[in-house]
C-alpha cells in the first residue's frame, strides 16, 4: 500500500528497502513522492545520511536475502510447523 504522503527518516527507508527491488520509480510511488523520482532519491540520501548509512543508488538497499530471492534463490523451510 502506497503512502499518501512522501514518507521521511526512518519509514522512508524502511519503505524504500522493501520495495527497493522493483526500483526507484516503483519506490517513489510506494513511499509517496509519486512520480518525482529526483525529490525521493534526494529524501531517501537525506534520510539515510542521518542513519549514517552511505547510499548512492536504491540498489544500495537491497539485502543479500532479497538478491538471492530475486535472482531464483530459493527458499529453504519445513513443509510445516510441526516440523521444525
Amino acid at each position: 500500500m502506497s503512502s499518501s504522503f512522501p514518507l521521511t527518516g526512518l519509514e522512508l527507508v524502511n519503505c524504500a528497502k522493501a520495495n527497493a527491488t522493483d526500483g526507484a520509480s516503483v519506490a517513489a510511488q510506494q513511499c509517496g513522492y509519486g512520480e518525482d523520482i529526483t525529490a525521493f532519491r534526494a529524501a531517501l540520501k537525506v534520510a539515510c545520511a542521518d542513519m549514517a548509512i552511505e547510499v548512492e543508488s536504491i540498489a544500495d538497499l537491497i539485502t543479500p536475502q532479497q538478491r538471492i530471492m530475486t535472482e531464483g534463490g530459493q527458499s529453504i523451510a519445513p513443509d510445516t510447523y510441526a516440523n521444525l
